[in-house]
């Protein structure tokens, strides 16, 4: 077994101030960042006073699940000789909150829409996304389902 280390850093950036003096004096905003990478303006999302034109944690959970299963699946494709021309995933998240404040992700579905050079590469180009969901890193570090909603096509096919 091999093991891999990430690093990242997060900057708070919402001191308007008066730092934590009071809930609504503070903004949510922060930088993510990591050794030689483009910084990633974040918040909080916009119901927890956070800037709705940043990225908030949720989506960015959302975005990492459907990133680490676009990989996977196009990995998994070339292996098995499924030739995908274009990909796109509409992914969506459901948290709920509880009372206290907490919360937690009940689901998040992905909605792979996939393009292949032929036809007799469907049937296979669906299976593989059940093999992607097993592989993904992201994936199997989540206490709550991913779904599928896949769909496939063929390049240039009449619509």
């Amino acid at each position: 077994m091999s093991s891999h280390f990430y690093k990242t850093t997060v900057t708070w950036t919402g001191n308007l101030g008066t730092g934590t003096s009071a809930y609504k004096a503070y903004g949510r905003n922060h930088e993510i960042s990591a050794d030689d990478k483009p910084t990633i303006s974040a918040s909080s999302d916009s119901s927890f006073r956070g800037d709705r034109e940043r990225y908030n944690p949720e989506e960015l959970l959302v975005a990492s699940l459907s990133s680490c299963h676009m990989l996977w699946y196009l990995h998994l494709c070339a292996d098995a000789g499924v030739i995908v021309v274009d990909y796109t995933d509409a992914a969506t998240g459901i948290m709920t909150e509880n009372a206290d404040g907490s919360g937690r992700f009940i689901e998040v579905t992905l909605h792979p829409a996939v393009i292949v050079s032929d036809a007799s590469m469907i049937e296979e180009a669906n299976a593989l996304h059940e093999q992607a969901n097993k592989k993904c890193f992201i994936a199997n570090s989540c206490n709550f389902p991913i779904l599928h909603k896949a769909t496939c096509k063929v390049l240039n096919a009449a619509t």
